[in-house]
């Protein structure tokens, strides 16, 4: 009932910038948390910036100063911009979205979703 589709993601040289976004559709009623996680060849998935419903952000300390997440709740879409990149930004990046939602099968429902993820690739 409800996707995540990201785009934004490619191919940039060490210091230079990438937008990503990330748009929700389906039954939606409302969604709470927003964020973005990335995951590195043989490694775990990890968060790289969360927004809340109301603003509130917060960033891994390794992102802190060059990554900027937000959102417009209207269009159910959340964004990072990402500057100064470098080669270990490198990762498939993954949109993440706690929503409240209508089944009709099962009435009101809230699940949390995933993106397909879109790779970003820092290198020269």
């Amino acid at each position: 009932q409800v996707q995540l589709v990201e785009s934004g993601g490619g191919l940039v040289q060490p210091g230079g910038s990438l937008r990503l976004s990330c748009a929700a559709s389906g039954n939606i009623v409302s969604i709470n948390a927003m964020g973005w996680y990335r995951q590195a060849p043989g490694k775990q998935r990890d968060l790289v910036a969360a927004i809340t419903n109301g603003g509130s952000t917060n960033y891994a300390d390794s992102v802190k100063g060059r990554f900027t997440i937000s959102r417009d709740n209207a269009k159910n879409t959340v964004y990072l911009q990402m500057n100064s990149l470098k080669p270990e930004d490198t990762a498939v990046y993954y949109c993440n979205a706690d929503v409240k939602y209508y089944s009709r099968s099962y009435g009101m429902r809230r699940d949390d979703y995933w993106g397909q993820g879109t790779q970003v690739t820092v290198s020269s």
